[in-house]
């Protein structure tokens, strides 16, 4: 487990704090860094772009001239494409270029670039963002005993801080950011990361509880008993019986006659009847 000092605002140590191994000692994946970076930037693009087609731009529709005998191309309309001051053929139209990236992918890209900046000696942690003033010069002079010369810096912390806000919005390559909104593209950009103690701890209880879990780790626990299971032959053996009382019932039944074999004789007298009276009538003629 990482053990990481804790300074405060005037560059002096003051403790020490532990941090999660799933989240800022894991192996670093440069695949899922650029696969992040490339998802994040796609959804900041606007989209808006849009050129005028041919029924966009001003101008009459009817026919220019006729469609022979001028010896001249054959026209429809002044906005073709062909002429000048026409529509543009297959412009770009708005549409958005943003995506869904799976959320294991995400949270497995900010687990690599945080282990990267502390691999990197490039994490710092701070006591508390507590600022006297909301000046921007005093915190810019407590930057510089923090990081020396470092340009680029990513504050990170876990809740509104009205003066921090305002005392970090005029420097130049200073960026303050909540942890809940913490991107990868923004840990790749800046050079330092500064943490606040709170945020350090609140990123580290989200990797113990499983937003930050590494795979090999989820592949090593405890399997879960499932919810459908076959039961055991001492609840199954009571229904036996049952089964045995109702094959008892259907033998001791009475075989039903069948009506259509009764049924039969009678049509065939019927028939042998008619058929004496046929005859009997036929001999009388």
């Amino acid at each position: 487990m990482p053990v990481v000092d804790v300074k405060n605002l005037a560059g002096k140590t003051v403790g020490q704090v532990d941090l999660a191994d799933g989240v800022f000692a894991a192996r670093v994946n440069p695949h899922l860094l650029h696969e992040t970076t490339r998802w994040y930037l796609s959804g900041q693009r606007a989209g808006t772009h849009k050129t005028k087609g041919r029924a966009d731009v001003a101008g009459s529709g009817r026919k220019l001239w006729k469609q022979k005998g001028t010896g001249r191309a054959r026209i429809g309309s002044i906005r073709s494409p062909l002429w000048r001051k026409g529509g543009t053929v297959h412009g770009p139209v708005p549409h958005k270029y943003s995506y869904r990236l799976p959320k294991k992918m995400v949270l497995g890209a900010l687990r690599s670039a945080l282990s990267m900046k502390l691999a990197e000696e490039k994490l710092i942690v701070i006591n508390d963002w507590q600022l006297e003033s909301h000046k921007t010069k005093p915190f810019r002079e407590a930057l510089g005993k923090l990081n020396g010369d470092v340009r680029t810096i990513l504050l990170v912390d876990i809740e509104g801080n009205r003066n921090l806000e305002l005392a970090s919005r005029n420097l130049d390559g200073i960026t303050l950011s909540l942890s809940r909104d913490l991107q990868v593209y923004d840990l790749l950009k800046h050079d330092r990361l500064m943490l606040s103690k709170d945020a350090a701890l609140r990123l580290s209880e989200l990797g113990a509880v499983g937003g930050f879990a590494d795979a090999d780790n989820e592949a090593s626990a405890e399997a879960k008993p499932d919810v459908t299971h076959i039961k055991p032959a001492a609840e199954a053996a009571p229904k036996k019986p049952a089964l045995k009382k109702i094959a008892a019932k259907k033998a001791a039944k009475p075989a039903k006659t069948p009506k259509a074999a009764a049924k039969k004789p009678a049509k065939a007298a019927k028939t042998k009847s008619s058929k004496g009276k046929g005859s009997a009538g036929k001999s009388k003629e």
